[in-house]
């Protein structure tokens, strides 16, 4: 099957679940697949070094052909640049499906942003390429959950549009049972829905033997955006209650994001001597960094849209192997407590997390180590790569998912 894979985000961009790992296993299974995307801008809304913005550039990563096309690079609170960005990206995208010369037999489109989706729908009405949705965020949902401005002034067009592409595609692809339910109840047919879980983008082989990140002091790092979403606000204010209780607990950020710069503010207001925050590093360095950590730190903030979804990092993190501190609730607690690896507490909550990470810190090395151990096993049973591939080529090929 000649596959179009039309996303907004791809490598060299971080946090990509989707990305050359899973369209090199799309091609190991037989399948032709060209992907079709923006220019790399995200996370801090900066064209990346050795691109530079034209209507179209050809090039291959790791024998993966990729189409960039035509964006306005943007990435802050700003519904104005927000939108240009998104908006740019559509236009690019809908020239590009209704004048491409390439024949496909499918399009797998990949959400956010509901404008790619809305850009193969639309092509779609004249050059009838039928498509795969794959949701990541609810929207409008997630627009006013993480404060974008004007983000609730635009809920009821956007859920328009919303609409209006989920009855144009062929099969959804929700991440969680919680985003399923959802869509079930506004309207999308259920047989038209298959969860798929996501996975680790980078699962390490083995975490034993690791150096401590620092001698003689317990580490907890976060990985992954410093954004609204992630309320990590939440998380420097843990940090201010166990400064002087335990001054043995470091906490390290890594990342970028719309929040990065108010976070280092108040890191340096709180004066925090025990929490660090580091500038993103690659997949790699994120990942040895994991596997070197005495745990590892989830969060998101309180709002019911985050109750029905997973973040991407918590299959990250189980798949390394280390135990987890987590302010986080609905499927994503419920997922957490059933792997045996987390202690979890109420997203939003310093004083909690803070005990959840001082409770972490005090239970032995040896049964930390089987808590890990728990969440890595959790995580191939239920969550592996490859279980999510082969879920996704029965998709494509058109295999009934129970």
């Amino acid at each position: 099957m000649r596959i179009l894979y039309l996303t907004q985000w791809f490598e060299p961009e971080p946090h990509v679940i989707k990305g050359l790992k899973f369209v090199r296993a799309l091609k190991a299974a037989g399948h032709e697949v060209t992907v079709v995307t923006g220019f790399p801008n995200y996370p801090a809304g900066r064209l990346y070094p050795g691109y530079r913005l034209r209507p179209i550039q050809r090039e291959r990563i790791e024998g993966v052909e990729v189409v960039r096309l035509l964006l306005y690079p943007s990435h802050d609170t700003s519904s104005v640049r927000r939108s240009l960005n998104y908006l740019s990206f559509f236009v690019s995208a809908l020239v590009y499906l209704l004048v491409r010369r390439q024949a496909f037999d499918r399009a797998y489109v990949y959400h956010p942003p509901i404008t790619v989706g809305l850009a193969a729908a639309l092509a779609g009405l004249v050059r009838r390429l039928p498509f795969v949705l794959d949701i990541q965020d609810l929207w409008p949902d997630t627009l006013a959950a993480v404060g974008m401005a004007g983000g609730r002034r635009l809920m009821r067009p956007i859920g328009w549009l919303c609409a209006f592409v989920y009855r144009r595609a062929d099969a959804i692809v929700a991440q969680s049972e919680g985003m399923r339910a959802t869509l079930v109840a506004r309207g999308v047919p259920a047989e038209k829905l298959v969860t798929i879980h996501n996975w680790a983008d980078v699962e390490p082989s083995s975490v034993d033997g690791a150096a401590p990140l620092v001698p003689h002091r317990f580490v907890v790092v976060y990985g992954g955006n410093l954004g609204k979403a992630q309320g990590l606000g939440t998380v420097l204010e843990a940090a201010a209650r166990l400064k002087d209780l335990r001054p043995d607990i470091l906490i390290r950020l890594y990342g970028e994001g719309v929040e990065a710069s108010a976070l280092r503010a108040q890191a340096r207001a709180l004066d925090l001597g025990n929490l660090e925050i580091h500038p993103h590093i690659g997949k790699a360095e994120i990942n040895e960094v994991f596997s070197r950590a005495d745990a590892l730190l989830v969060h998101l903030i309180d709002h019911p849209l985050f109750a029905i979804t997973v973040p991407s990092k918590v299959q990250a993190y189980l798949a390394t192997g280390r135990p987890i501190a987590a302010g986080v609730a609905g499927e994503a607690a419920r997922l957490l407590g059933d792997s045996g690896a987390a202690m979890v507490a109420p997203p939003g909550d310093p004083a909690a997390l803070a005990a959840a990470i001082v409770a972490l810190a005090d239970t032995p090395e040896d049964d930390r180590r089987r808590m890990g151990l728990k969440g890595r096993n959790y995580y191939q049973r239920n969550l592996a790569f490859q279980q999510g591939v082969h879920r996704t080529l029965r998709l494509l090929d058109g295999t009934h998912l129970a």
